[in-house]
């Protein structure tokens, strides 16, 4: 019979997991908002995401066996499939105005050394 911190120490394991797991739209947004990511990129690698969500899954699950392995990898991926939907509905343009320098997004000139 497990102790009572052995199962807490689990509860708690799984629900940090799990919450980490189901910010992965959230995270694809702001991912495609910075202009890392985007649909066509997203779609191209979905079957290295697959692999990537059963890794994830394995690492994260406490026991062994595939049952539990499932119940977090099915989930990681609708997430990554419900991550396509919403990068292509919200950041369908990147923020702009992180590469300009100077006042309001205009570069200063260099001084050309004569009075106007």
């Amino acid at each position: 019979m497990p102790a009572v911190s052995e199962y807490f120490s689990l509860s708690l394991r799984l629900l940090l997991a799990f919450g980490v797991v189901f910010e992965l739209p959230v995270f694809m947004v702001f991912l495609a908002k910075i202009g890392l990511v985007d649909t066509r990129f997203l779609r191209k690698n979905r079957k290295y995401a697959l692999l990537v969500a059963f890794i994830v899954a394995a690492v994260l699950t406490p026991t062994p066996d595939v049952v539990n392995q499932l119940f977090m990898a099915v989930p990681l991926i609708v997430l990554y499939e419900v991550s396509i939907a919403a990068v292509a509905m919200f950041a369908a343009r990147p923020f702009s105005g992180f590469a300009h320098t100077g006042a309001e997004g205009q570069q200063s000139e260099p001084d050309q050394g004569g009075d106007r």
